[in-house]
């Protein structure tokens, strides 16, 4: 039980996940799931305890009991007692004075030693200035067909989804966003019709598009992991697993998987060996609120489940991981300031726990947010190193029915924090005439790109 007094009212707090809870910034999902402070002086007083809890009793009381969820175990059991060793005195508000304080390769050296509670914990003592300062600070490298999350660059997910899957669309969506330079973390299709043979001709739609431009990039289908599984034995092109995590092991079953099959999904891309420069092959999508709305929270607030959902994603060093952080609605996250806060909450714990973050900025059109609040949670997440965003034609995915950011908003990333994409594709786009000295360009009539478009054009 943890007690304190702020001025002539007393508050008490049953244990650390309902401490937790109320330590949060305000979000309506943690609200509708009475997880939520019931006053801002509540909150103040929850996260001036919660500065004073050890490190240590943070791992030494899980949240979710050890005995009934394989996520728990995975925590407890993969946690790096010698990385935790220089932060293993200090307390949740310590620790936030140490990673303000600290270098990144000091920030690195811990990444194994903290948990998803303790990122969790310190996230919430955080201004968004702080968690945008300690988040820059780290610098989390991945390599398949070409080198992402180097400090100093952005990348795109170019995602040409289409209402149908009509392979016209599809490329014309692809080819809108080589325009602008998109597409170098991957071009990743959410597909329409979610079956192993529809999917298995997206991928082979992709690659041929990626061979026919001799792309140094990768493409992925982002469908189930267990038609990804079947696509690989049917000798389909596949680059990235893809899957959407969650932080219990309840969530993860309402999902449908578990970690066995994710192991298993890992070791089928690992033994096509098709990554040029690096053997990074998992993509991993996750937000805020998953676990709350599939009931499978265990009463732990839901930034903690997301940042649970990063040990998960830890486990299979992925080349890419992304929140969809206003995709499920209103009900997680009410309006653009919510969406703002919990974007850089995540971006920060996901940095902290050494997984290369994205951030789809996106919101749902029954949400009070607008494309102004994308901008800012776009400008700020751009600041502080976010590793890509997404690339949707116009910011309005026609498929899943939300918005996002456009080939226009990534280019004006570049633009205003002259931030070049990942370098082998930067190469690429000055060698195929797309941009020229870093601005956007043209290839010039007869060149081998503008005849490799009309290719493309035919047999589509």
């Amino acid at each position: 039980m943890f007690q304190t007094r702020l001025g002539h009212i007393a508050y008490t707090f049953a244990d650390l996940r309902e401490l937790l809870g109320r330590a949060s910034a305000r979000k309506s999902g943690d609200e509708l799931a009475g997880l939520a402070a019931r006053s801002a002086g509540e909150r103040e007083a929850a996260r001036s305890l919660l500065a004073d809890v050890p490190l240590q009793t943070l791992l030494d009381q899980p949240l979710i009991p050890y005995e009934t969820d394989e996520i728990t175990r995975l925590i407890v059991d993969g946690h790096d007692a010698h990385a935790f060793a220089p932060i293993s005195s200090l307390t949740v508000g310590e620790l936030r004075d140490w990673l303000l304080s600290s270098a990144p390769e000091q920030l690195a050296g811990v990444r194994g030693g903290l948990t998803p509670e303790m990122v969790s914990a310190v996230c919430k003592l955080m201004r968004s200035q702080d968690l945008m300062l300690v988040a820059s600070r780290c610098e989390v490298v991945t390599r398949f067909r070409n080198t992402l999350g180097l400090r100093g660059h952005f990348s795109t997910r170019l995602q040409p989804n289409h209402p149908t899957d009509d392979p016209r669309g599809v490329l014309a969506s692809c080819l809108d966003g080589l325009m602008f330079g998109a597409g170098d973390a991957v071009i990743g299709l959410n597909p329409a019709l979610d079956s192993v043979d529809s999917c298995t001709g997206l991928l082979h739609l992709l690659d041929d598009l990626r061979q026919t431009l001799d792309i140094p990039t990768q493409t992925c289908v982002l469908t189930h992991v267990t038609n990804t599984l079947q696509a690989i034995d049917g000798g389909a092109p596949v680059d990235l697993v893809f899957q959407s995590i969650a932080g219990t092991q309840r969530a993860n079953r309402g999902f449908g998987i578990d970690l066995a099959l994710l192991d298993e999904a890992h070791a089928a891309a690992l033994s096509l060996n098709r990554g040029s420069l690096g053997h990074n092959v998992m993509y991993f999508e996750t937000g805020q609120g998953s676990a709350l709305s599939a009931d499978a929270h265990h009463g732990v607030d839901q930034q903690t489940c997301e940042v649970r959902a990063y040990a998960v994603a830890r486990r299979y060093a992925p080349l890419l991981v992304n929140t969809v952080v206003g995709f499920i609605g209103p009900e997680y996250l009410y309006d653009g300031k919510q969406i703002i806060r919990a974007g850089l909450e995540d971006h920060c714990a996901g940095k902290l726990m050494g997984l290369p973050m994205g951030v789809d900025v996106c919101y749902t059109n029954h949400a009070e947010a607008d494309q102004d609040d994308m901008d800012v949670l776009l400008t700020l997440l751009a600041a502080s190193g976010v590793n890509f965003v997404m690339g949707v034609p116009g910011a309005d995915d026609i498929m899943l029915n939300y918005q996002s950011t456009s080939f226009h908003d990534a280019w004006y990333v570049r633009e205003l924090l002259h931030r070049p994409p990942a370098p082998e594709f930067a190469a690429w786009l000055e060698r195929v005439g797309l941009t020229a000295r870093g601005e956007l360009s043209l290839p010039g009539a007869g060149t081998p790109l503008r005849e490799a478009l009309k290719q493309l054009g035919a047999g589509a």
